[in-house]
Parts: C-alpha cells; structure tokens; sequence
C-alpha cells in the first residue's frame, strides 16, 4: 500500500494526479488529500474510492504551519506511513510591481507557495526517511524565468526551486528523492484565482492560453518524474528551450517571457 499526500487536491493539476494514481493503483494506494475546500475534496475523494483507492479528506490551509503539522499527525495516525508527498498547493498572482499598493499579499503569497511546502516536508521527513520515499515539489517555468508582472509569483517559485534543489541534495544519502515540477501553461483555474495588483482575486488570466497544456498531461508528467525519480521535469519545449537560453541570450529570453502576456497586461 502506497501512502501518498496531495496539497492543493481540490481542483486543477493535485485533483487530477489524484484521479491518475487511483485508476493506476487501485486498492494499492492510500491518497490523502489536502486543501481549504473540504467539500471539493470529498467530490475527489469520490471519484478516488470509486476507482478502488482508499482515501483520507484533511482540510488544510498551508499558509497556516499548525495545520500542515496537523495534517502530517492525522495521515500518520489513520496510515502509520508516508511513502510520498507532492507539494502542489499554490496561489497564483499577476501584477506590476509599481501599481501594488502594499505589499502584504506578496507575502501571504510566500506563505502559500514556499512556506506550505516546508512546513509539509518538514513534518513529514522523518517518515519519508522511513520508507524513502518520494517528495514532489509543483514549482512554475516562471520559477526558471522571470515573467514580467509576476514578480511576487516568480519569487516564491525560484524560492521553491531553491529550497529543494538543497534538500535533494541533503536528502540523497537518505534514499529520498526530490522531483521539482515545473508546468508550463496548464489549462485550470489557477491563474484566475490569483492575487491582483490591490490583494484581490485576478478573475481573469493575463497569459495567451492557446496553447496551454491539458491537466491530463501536466498531472501524467508529474507522476512519471515522481515514480522514476526524476531530478527535475521541465515541460513544455519551450519551456526546455528558454531554460538554456537564458544562458546564452538572457535578453532574448526576456522578449519571450513578454511575448507570453496578453498585449493589454504587457508593461
């Protein structure tokens, strides 16, 4: 029986991964699903146990470190163990940052997308340790390169690239590995739902989403690198290609990350 955490598993790319490791699995995994929306959990949960899996509903905030401890306590208490824990909570946020007017939402932003992360692995290491397991971390490509109006954005995910790129490292005589994630355009609602210039919620993307992959392959990928043990897994070829650019031609790398905005959102 595999014992799998999944942050942010009410919608999007954590409900989709859910959905995949149940119909591979089955009664073979344990899925414990996370995030503030209880009853969105309990319709993935569903679907989940509908596919043979067994299932635990936590409802979490990770901006709140008491509950990432607690949601470790409750998945250890109802399973005894942890084999993986993919940190796929995360808020997304579009802004110039001469049009933000206080700065708090960039750091409620931190909390979400870095400190979530730590605070879960943290509380849980001692038992990935124990069966060593697998951490998954969801970054962004804007956590590889700076998007224009994502500053806030781009900070936490080159913070996560980061934090985990030295944990992986720490980690590896322990038989522990660290995947890092970092999906491109991914067709969900998360860009919507991000922080605006004023704290509020965006209600719109400011991405061209044309050519935005599916949730389907983005959540294949994820689970592909986290099984394989993957270091890194970079989607998208231009995602691929702009990481090596950047080496080479930063400034050309710097008119694609503008070519990627809407024309009305472009500074």
């Amino acid at each position: 029986m595999n014992t799998i955490i999944i942050t942010g598993a009410s919608d999007g790319i954590g409900a989709e991964i859910a959905r995949q490791l149940a119909r591979k699995q089955g009664a073979g995994v344990a899925l414990v699903l996370a995030a503030r929306n209880a009853a969105a959990l309990e319709q993935v949960a569903a679907q989940c146990a509908a596919l043979g899996a067994q299932t635990l509903v936590v409802a979490t905030d990770v901006a709140v470190q008491t509950q990432c401890v607690a949601l470790i306590a409750a998945v250890v208490a109802r399973f005894g163990v942890i084999d993986a824990l993919i940190n796929n909570a995360g808020r997304s946020a579009h802004a110039l940052f001469a049009e933000v007017p206080d700065l708090a939402w960039y750091e409620e932003l931190m909390r979400i997308n870095l400190w979530g992360s730590v605070w879960c692995t943290h509380a849980a290491l001692p038992y990935l340790t124990q069966s060593r397991g697998r951490i998954v971390a969801v970054s962004s490509l804007a956590g590889l390169i700076g998007v224009p109006g994502r500053t806030a954005y781009s900070a936490t995910k080159f913070a996560m690239g980061g934090f985990f790129e030295a944990l992986r490292a720490e980690l590896k005589p322990a038989g522990v590995s660290v995947t890092t994630a970092y999906p491109g355009v991914v067709a969900t609602q998360i860009r919507h739902r991000g922080f605006n210039a004023a704290g509020g919620q965006l209600g719109s993307s400011s991405l061209k989403e044309d050519k935005a992959m599916s949730v389907e392959e983005c959540a294949a990928l994820i689970i592909a690198g986290m099984q394989s043990r993957q270091r890194e897994v970079v989607m998208s070829s231009k995602g691929k290609l702009g990481r090596w650019l950047k080496l080479i031609a930063p400034g050309l790398v710097e008119k694609m990350a503008l070519a990627a905005l809407k024309d009305d959102v472009k500074p």
